[in-house]
């Protein structure tokens, strides 16, 4: 019999990576709401049952044979309600695919297979899967379901296949990850396949993070001429029912939820702050521990960190030398107390004091340098892993893109840590994104309102204070020149020429260069950081470490 109705729930959810039961737990719990709402299809993102992405994990048969038994053993339960769409690995044989099941009743009616591998950026699936044949439509409650899986979806050949073969409505699940002004960049695809199809879409994605990836949901649904009907909010776990009714055109998506869609920056605040929120309760970790410096760097990730978890639970430890000026511990102190985040003072002076003592002979007639300066970097990363090991407080560390990029750090001493919350921020987006938050609250922070991050720690020179008078523009071009250039290097893979072009000098763009090449080594070595741009360090660009290639002017 035909019926005129058909109704999604759309399930925006946070897998994790391995959990199986959990991932099933969650999707039966799914399940049950869309069937107290009279849905007639649950549809969950890519590989839910997993997480994503797997990495290599999905080729360990063992773990592919129990996630098949957990779809298997949640589709028995969910019976006597919707058909159930779940992401998740199917092996048949040697090969390997990226699979979208579908049960009804227990039954299943369909597989579909990932027909397009995506290998580029962040992405690896050549590696591990084999491209399945494009599936046809599907039959779910009267209506004909196609189901192109993420990459399927970027280009015209599936949809068009599913639309001559009779699929009614697209239902495209994701694990779609997040980088800046990512849903103008999916909408243009997707309105591309519902214009060339005719048929309304159904975009499900997943949302959270998983090590330095983050999925920010914002699920949508289009109709036929592109039309935008349903938009869900970034970042939040949600399910949402969509319903569909029969026209003499075909389904067309009723009207429902349009979230407003944040600016970039609130964007990109919101996944720093959910990718450190997702990486320590998916790692067993509640505290966190980082040193605060006085500086703007460290302020940003301990508000970051606060609004993940709550200022209870970022415990700040500031570890001066004779170098640190007074500014810096007021600053340190004052940013602390509008946090309400605990502040400890452990001094390093002794300690290098001890180290000297110890190096004397061995350094004897040479010349203080910055290996000084490194020692006394080092010794903060030792006793800063210290109490993180004796509280088990994860330590977070604070070098922004800028300083990442130029190896402006010491490796096993501020780079030492297991997270780095602004790890993909180039340096002038940190003091940009203090001032947005300190003018902008929102209900999903933990941390207070207000002026949380103290003017004077945002207006002054930034310096590493590891001798007399240092500020960072003794070593490096100023920030705005820098950034403009790494930009140029990183983001846009321009010549030097390119840049010397734009009017940058070219001994300073030479210069970048050689530090961005030649610190390769240590960003193979850094904590992982959420990723927030279409270039972040050795998920988008992976460079080997000994490369003796410069370009030239």
């Amino acid at each position: 019999m035909m019926t005129n109705r058909f109704r999604l729930t759309i399930g925006q959810l946070n897998a994790t990576v391995g959990d199986l039961q959990g991932n099933a737990d969650k999707a039966r719990k799914a399940w049950e709401a869309a069937k107290a709402a009279g849905a007639d299809m649950l549809a969950l993102p890519e590989m839910f049952i997993t997480g994503y992405q797997t990495q290599d994990l999905v080729l360990k048969p063992a773990f592919c044979r129990q996630a098949e038994e957990e779809i298997l053993k949640l589709a028995a339960l969910c019976t006597g309600g919707p058909a159930l769409g779940i992401g998740g690995p199917w092996r048949d044989g040697e090969k390997l695919y990226n699979a979208f099941w579908v049960f009804k009743d227990g039954e299943m009616i369909a597989r579909v297979l990932k027909h397009r591998l995506p290998h580029k950026q962040l992405f690896d699936e050549w590696r591990l899967f084999n491209s399945g044949p494009i599936s046809g439509p599907y039959p779910v409650a009267g209506a004909r379901i196609g189901s192109p899986i993420c990459e399927d979806s970027w280009s015209p050949d599936v949809a068009e296949t599913l639309a001559e073969t009779g699929a009614e409505i697209m239902i495209v699940p994701n694990g779609s990850p997040y980088h800046r002004n990512k849903l103008d960049l999916r909408m243009g695809h997707m309105v591309a396949r519902v214009v060339e199809t005719g048929l309304p879409l159904a975009y499900v994605n997943m949302v959270g993070g998983q090590d330095d990836q983050l999925y920010d949901g914002a699920s949508f649904v289009l109709n036929p001429g592109g039309h935008k009907v349903v938009q869900l909010p970034p970042f939040q776990e949600m399910l949402a029912h969509v319903d569909f009714t029969q026209t003499p055109d075909g389904w067309r998506a009723e009207p429902g939820l349009m979230a407003p869609q944040p600016d970039e920056w609130e964007q990109d605040y919101q996944a720093m702050m959910l990718g450190l929120r997702d990486y320590l309760r998916k790692s067993g970790f509640s505290k966190v521990v980082l040193g605060m410096s006085g500086g703007i760097d460290s302020a940003l990730v301990a508000i970051i960190a606060a609004d993940a978890i709550g200022p209870q639970n970022v415990h700040c430890v500031m570890l001066p030398s004779e170098y640190t000026s007074q500014t810096s511990l007021d600053d340190a102190a004052d940013c602390a107390n509008r946090l309400g985040a605990r502040l400890d003072t452990v001094r390093i002076d002794g300690a290098r004091d001890a180290v000297a003592d110890a190096l004397a002979d061995l350094m004897k007639g040479t010349e203080p340098d910055i290996t000084e300066e490194n020692i006394q970097s080092r010794l903060r990363g030792l006793m800063l892993m210290a109490i993180s090991n004796k509280f088990n407080e994860m330590l977070l560390t604070t070098g922004n893109k800028s300083e990442v990029g130029v190896g402006y750090a010491t490796i096993y001493g501020d780079m030492a840590g297991g997270y780095n919350p602004i790890k993909d921020l180039y340096k002038t987006r940190v003091f940009e994104t203090c001032r947005w938050r300190n003018a902008n609250h929102r209900d999903w922070m933990m941390g207070p309102a207000g002026e949380v991050i103290p003017t004077r720690i945002i207006t002054k020179p930034p310096s590493a204070e590891l001798r007399p008078d240092q500020v960072d523009q003794d070593s490096l071009p100023p920030y705005e020149i820098l950034d403009a250039i790494l930009d140029g290097l990183v983001e846009r893979d321009l010549s030097l020429a390119d840049l010397v072009e734009q009017g940058f000098d070219a001994d300073t763009v030479r210069k970048v260069e050689r530090l961005l090449y030649g610190s390769e080594w240590k960003r193979y070595q850094a904590a992982p950081g959420p990723r927030i741009s279409i270039k972040a360090f050795w998920l988008d660009r992976r460079y080997p470490l000994v490369n003796r290639w410069r370009d030239k002017l």
